[in-house]
């Protein structure tokens, strides 16, 4: 009999959904295999739903973290102290969603170099690993991760859409290279999926509510990781079921500290 295929989705913002929906959302991703789905604040405020939705729903784990598109103010002694009380917090298993984002209309580049390097500070404070977002700022993330010794705890590169010098650099960085639905439209992202091992990949959505998209079951959700992993496994020539064994193998090593996740 064949064994059922198992997925972690690292990274979406279920939070943002109305909370009617999270039962079914929950419900599709388990009919694919997907049973472990990390919620990635984006602001105080935010952590503490994901932190909430964590402890309501078994497949739910929370990340803690400011987002760079919301670093308008340095984080000060105060701001430090909420921020790890919230990653003491039960079920929280990375700082996310943290990094640098450099698109005109984005905050202070000071300012959000300062908030990712105290992120990084509470990270390996609290040996958790971080789950990073970098815009236009590949070269800037590296830097910052490489002088405050991130690879030390980890993590992953969000929501990859780059090529194959860059995924090596996040890897050399002590870090995953996370997939989404990208992969399968984005031919720079395929060539660097296919370069680099499964054992430096993990699995993402990224979800959040898409009302701009004009049919609802086009919503991007937890369930699509299984569409990710197929289309990985094309790109690879290997089985889905070894991408879905070795990714969620990376998945529990990134997470697995606290608790058992996976």
């Amino acid at each position: 009999m064949t064994e059922p295929l198992l997925f972690g989705d690292c990274h979406t913002h279920l939070d943002q959904y109305d909370a009617a929906e999270l039962p079914g959302l929950v419900e599709r991703a388990a009919e694919v295999g997907v049973t472990s789905v990390i919620l990635a604040g984006t602001t105080l405020e935010s952590a503490r739903e994901c932190i909430g939705l964590a402890a309501q729903f078994d497949a739910f784990f929370a990340g803690v973290g400011i987002h760079p598109c919301q670093a308008y103010e340095r984080v000060d002694d105060a701001k430090y102290a909420e921020l790890e009380v919230l990653a003491r917090a039960p079920k929280v298993v990375c700082i996310s969603e943290v990094g640098l984002d450099y698109l005109p209309e984005s905050p202070d580049r000071g300012v959000q170099d300062q908030v990712f390097r105290e992120h990084i500070r509470l990270a390996k404070s609290l040996n958790l690993p971080i789950i990073f977002h970098s815009r236009e700022a590949h070269s800037a993330c590296f830097q910052v991760l490489r002088e405050e010794h991130a690879g030390d705890v980890g993590g992953a590169m969000h929501y990859f859409q780059a090529d194959e010098a860059t995924a090596r650099e996040a890897i050399d960085c002590g870090f995953y290279i996370s997939l989404a639905r990208p992969l399968t439209r984005l031919p720079e992202v395929q060539e660097a999926a296919r370069a680099i091992p499964l054992e430096n990949i993990v699995l993402e959505t990224d979800a959040y509510p898409q009302p701009f998209k004009k049919y609802r079951h086009n919503w991007t959700e937890p369930r699509h990781v299984a569409e990710v992993a197929r289309c990985l496994a094309e790109v690879k020539g290997v089985s889905v079921e070894e991408v879905a064994a070795v990714t969620t193998a990376n998945f529990r090593k990134m997470v697995n500290r606290r608790q058992t996740v996976i």
